[in-house]
């Protein structure tokens, strides 16, 4: 690798085209990996565009927990989309003969951050949504209308996506001296790492944005299901805090599952030892949370569960019939 690096480096610099490291996978594997990474990626787009269809045409789901389902939904969608399909174009790509344009590594890098943000947003406005039905349920109707849904969905969008312009324009106005990333895919601290300028003010930012964005969500979510839990064991309902901490496990089984995949690849491009495996976990973000998501929504929401079921049961009627004429 070091002298592929080093002779490409004694070519003609060109600061516009960038090479990425990817995946090392030997080719003995790149096959299996292709198909199982294809297969996921299949997974993910069919129920999550699925969840957002069934949403959408039943007019029952129209509920603030069910509309804001669909921004997680499609947040899955889009931070998929953003890593997967470049991946498989690079898995049968020699290691460090995969090239893209600086423009487009920007792009990319703009849009993994975005979809990181956009995740942790989302999952707070769904917190208030649960804390507000649990803690407040004869005024949640009234706080919860489809306007408060639009304006809180607009805001976590909104929110992420000035912070991820904010990082990112801060690394484009650098010169670049370098133009090899040695990861999986384009992200911020791949990018200002190709220039050789001060760089403090792209790590004070980095790291005081991940901090907030991070510790509000972290926040947030504790105090909002530390209140619902101490109020459904004070209280003598025992169905209804059954049905509540149900509700409050699903949510924070998807928060924990995101916080992981968040946290891993962090602490493990801190060891140098560890790199590689960093480079998987920093994939699985977008890989594992998008995949996982539909999956404890789907079987934990009886609505969407029993409209699922429903879904199919009328599916396979229309197909006997069919069948028979």
């Amino acid at each position: 690798m070091l002298k592929n690096y080093s002779r490409m480096e004694n070519q003609t610099f060109n600061a516009d085209i960038i090479s990425i490291e990817g995946l090392k996978v030997i080719p003995q594997s790149s096959t299996p990996a292709f198909i199982l990474l294809l297969l996921i990626y299949i997974f993910i787009m069919a129920s999550n565009i699925g969840l957002v269809v069934l949403i959408s045409m039943e007019t029952s789901l129209h509920q603030p927990m069910y509309l804001l389902l669909c921004n997680m939904n499609i947040n899955d969608v889009f931070g998929a989309t953003v890593v997967i399909p470049r991946l498989l174009s690079d898995l049968f790509t020699p290691i460090m003969q995969g090239y893209t344009h600086y423009i487009e590594c920007v792009v990319q890098a703009f849009a993994a951050h975005f979809h990181a943000g956009t995740s942790h947003t989302v999952l707070m406005i769904m917190a208030f949504d649960r804390y507000t039905a649990i803690c407040n349920p004869l005024r949640y109707a009234a706080i919860m209308t489809h306007r408060m849904v639009v304006k809180l969905s607009v805001g976590a969008w909104v929110a992420a996506f000035i912070s991820v312009a904010i990082l990112l324009g801060l690394t484009i106005r650098l010169t670049r001296c370098r133009r090899v990333i040695f990861n999986p895919f384009c992200d911020n601290a791949s990018l200002f790492k190709l220039s050789c300028q001060d760089l403090l003010i792209n790590h004070i930012y980095g790291l005081g944005s991940a901090v907030v964005i991070l510790g509000s969500s972290l926040c947030s979510i504790a105090f909002t299901y530390l209140r619902i839990a101490i109020m459904c064991f004070s209280s003598k309902n025992k169905a209804l805090n059954s049905k509540a901490l149900q509700t409050c496990a699903t949510h924070l089984a998807v928060y924990i599952i995101m916080m992981v995949a968040s946290f891993t690849p962090m602490i493990m491009h801190r060891r140098p030892e560890w790199a590689d495996s960093g480079k998987v976990a920093s994939v699985m973000f977008h890989v594992v949370p998008p995949a996982l998501n539909p999956i404890i929504y789907g079987l934990q929401c009886k609505e969407l569960k029993h409209k699922i079921v429903s879904m199919f049961h009328r599916n396979k009627v229309t197909n006997r019939k069919s069948l028979h004429k």
